[in-house]
């Protein structure tokens, strides 16, 4: 009994630690966004997008990207991996397994988190109405416009959601640690896959991280506040 209650004593302290951090990620990373913003269109970071563009260009050639023959084609099978197809099965998957496990709760959190994200993204292209790269040729096919960075943004909300979920199903720290650097390491090689094809300004994939982060944070700490009365299941 006394051992029982010391747990669920170290499980609400460590909850509420979750919790302040999660608020100190929106709020770093709502400042983050507006702080990027202004500078990238303002014009501000013109210099700082155009430097790092060219340096991952041979020089003379704005069309040949550094790096070896093979990289070229990394970098587009990573970029697909924020796509919104790749997105939308993984989501899919991740809603019918949670829902098979009984865990309808948090099935509708994924989907809300990242069905949300995606509204917000694309209502944010639309509103900033940043053009594409002219600097460079570029690498992938694009159609809208620049900023934020979609996939840098939505696959920070699927990925980080996604993380955060498997940690919940491990009670050993270095697994949690593992698969969250795993899931922040696949959101920067992403976004930077972005850069690298030559389809965004770096400043639209800092803006996509930080706003994506930031939402992520947003609907966990729902989902906290939600469990904490009992309308989402808790871990397993």
């Amino acid at each position: 009994m006394l051992r029982q209650t010391f747990r669920t004593v170290i499980a609400t302290a460590l909850s509420e630690i979750g919790a302040t951090v999660a608020l100190g990620v929106i709020a770093l990373g709502g400042l983050a966004f507006a702080l990027v913003a202004d500078e990238a269109l303002e014009g501000d970071a013109r210099a700082f997008d155009e430097a790092i563009l060219l340096a991952l260009r041979e020089a003379g050639d704005t069309s040949n990207p550094v790096g070896p023959p093979w990289l070229e084609h990394a970098m587009l099978d990573i970029t697909a991996l924020g796509g919104y197809v790749v997105l939308t099965l993984l989501v899919t998957g991740a809603a019918v397994y949670l829902l098979a496990a009984s865990k309808r709760g948090a099935a509708m959190l994924v989907v809300g988190a990242v069905g949300s994200g995606t509204l917000l993204s694309e209502s944010l292209k639309l509103g900033f109405a940043r053009p594409r790269p002219d600097l460079v040729a570029h690498l992938a096919e694009v159609q809208s416009a620049s900023f934020p960075s979609g996939h840098a943004m939505i696959s920070a909300i699927t990925y980080l959601t996604l993380g955060v979920l498997l940690t919940r199903a491990h009670a050993r720290r270095s697994t949690k640690v593992i698969v969250m650097a795993y899931a922040v390491a696949l959101t920067l090689l992403i976004g930077f896959s972005r850069v690298y094809l030559g389809v965004h300004w770096p400043t639209d994939v800092l803006a996509g991280w930080a706003l994506g982060a930031a939402w992520a944070a947003v609907w966990w700490l729902l989902a906290w506040r939600l469990q904490r009365r009992g309308k989402v299941e808790r871990p397993g």
